[in-house]
């Protein structure tokens, strides 16, 4: 049971770490530590994403600042509250890790989700006329937790998810980026923050018996 639960939830990323790795918090004596990693895209921008590593698996006291990491994990959810209301906080929860020489730009950000549609999806049109579709997944973990993953679709794929109904199960493959965007805290101040979702690049909704 443990080992199909884990295979529901699967992400590869390969890129550079941008930050220090600072304390998050610390399950039965085992002390989890978040770093930012940047990845790079394919049209040479970069993906600025957090990675949250046990300090059983590094020596986070270390400066590894400016290394190459490949990291095998999952992508999780956790509700942070803050401003009176509940924030979802998203980070790479690290199985495995291993420092690389270099990164193949084709395969430095790979996720797999196997979940269910949670909320109605958000279908939109661009003003360019690009289709999107917005979906939030629920991916389960054992012990009855689950993770909720912002997901976004484009063009066929967004038109063909604007359909799901909550509660339908899906499966995706894409890559987790990031995007910056104002959040607006009182009537005239305004904060920057950073928003991380999985962009959709193959999707399949699987029919129950």
């Amino acid at each position: 049971m443990m080992d199909k639960v884990i295979e529901n939830n699967q992400v590869s990323l390969i890129g550079t770490i941008e930050t220090e790795f600072v304390f998050s918090h610390e399950v039965y004596g085992e002390g989890f530590y978040l770093a930012e990693v940047s990845v790079k895209r394919l049209s040479d921008s970069l993906d600025r994403i957090p990675l949250m590593v046990s300090d059983r698996l590094l020596n986070v006291h270390e400066n590894h600042v400016g290394r190459t990491i490949h990291a095998i994990g999952q992508f999780r959810s956790y509700n942070r509250h803050e401003e009176k209301k509940n924030r979802l906080i998203l980070s790479v929860f690290v199985r495995e890790l291993d420092f690389v020489e270099e990164e193949d730009a084709q395969k430095t950000n790979q996720i797999f989700l196997d979940g269910y549609i949670c909320k109605p999806p958000i279908y939109r049109k661009t003003p360019l006329g690009r289709e999107i579709a917005d979906l939030l997944i629920a991916v389960n973990r054992p012990y009855g937790k689950s993770d909720y993953i912002p997901c976004i679709c484009w063009g066929r794929n967004a038109r063909f998810a604007s359909g799901f109904t909550v509660g339908g199960h899906v499966q995706v493959w894409g890559r987790i980026q990031s995007r910056e965007y104002m959040k607006k805290i009182e009537e005239n101040d305004a904060v920057k923050r950073t928003a991380y979702e999985v962009s959709v690049s193959k999707l399949e909704y699987i029919e129950e018996d």
